[in-house]
């Protein structure tokens, strides 16, 4: 696993209380970033995790807030950044399948408007508003961008319809916000497949075996396979800008 040297850069990670974004917070903290690791003010998770990162010796500091709630999500960013003293990644990380089991195409009528507003408000607008308000000291570090996509917005059914319209909508944003945000930041995303993490959706264990058999590499993504990735686009990739990298072991490819 390649390391990199990241002493005097600072990280922003929504939804870094857990799963992806925790990993990604720990590989930037363990390279030597200071991270400012962003949470629902009201997870216990968050800041057991900053205190126990902190313990072991990691530059970690809490960063509480609703990426979903227009002001609370500009707060917080702000926030960050001036207790970071500068930015130089952000990482959109919080997301949610707005639902605990899977709604099928067919399923129309389990499609409600809250659980639309609630799959807009964070895993699209969220990336939108968090990266806006970030954009100034993002432009002043030279730093860059990663959000997390997923295969549900290329071609797969995933939790929802409605996730995967917003996950589309978070390929489509992060082209877009190279554009805007060039040539002084690089926005880039990934497009998670199936990932052993913690998630609202539950997953039977019949249902976990499968896709792990239908991938070309024959398991399922780890938290740690994505953050490699995520850290690679932000610290190195220097040539890289408005692509989403799809990682998910081939679940894509053999699913065809």
């Amino acid at each position: 696993m390649i390391r990199y040297d990241l002493k005097g850069k600072t990280a922003l990670v929504t939804g870094g209380a857990s799963g992806i974004g925790l990993a990604t917070a720990v590989m930037l903290l363990e390279s030597g970033a200071k991270v400012a690791i962003n949470h629902l003010a009201d997870d216990p998770r968050g800041p057991e995790v900053v205190a126990k990162l902190r313990a072991n010796g990691h530059d970690a500091i809490s960063a509480p807030g609703n990426v979903g709630e227009a002001e609370d999500g500009v707060r917080m960013v702000n926030r960050a950044v001036a207790d970071l003293g500068r930015l130089d990644y952000l990482v959109n990380n919080a997301g949610t399948p707005g639902t605990r089991t899977i709604i099928q195409p067919k399923q129309l009528d389990r499609l409600t408007e809250d659980l639309w507003d609630t799959v807009l408000q964070v895993n699209l607008l969220g990336v939108f508003r968090c990266t806006k308000a970030a954009a100034p000291a993002l432009k002043a570090a030279g730093g860059a961008v990663v959000s997390v996509a997923s295969i549900a917005g290329l071609d797969s059914p995933g939790s929802s319809m409605a996730y995967g319209a917003t996950k589309a909508g978070v390929i489509s944003l992060t082209k877009n916000l190279a554009r805007s945000l060039s040539p002084e930041v690089r926005v880039n995303a990934i497009a998670p497949g199936a990932v052993d993490s913690t998630w609202m959706v539950e997953w039977t264990e019949e249902r976990r075996q499968a896709s792990a058999e239908k991938a070309l590499l024959k398991r399922r993504c780890q938290p740690a396979d994505l953050a490699e990735v995520m850290v690679f686009l932000l610290a190195g990739a220097a040539m890289v800008t408005g692509q989403t990298i799809v990682v998910d072991g081939g679940l894509t490819l053999e699913s065809r």
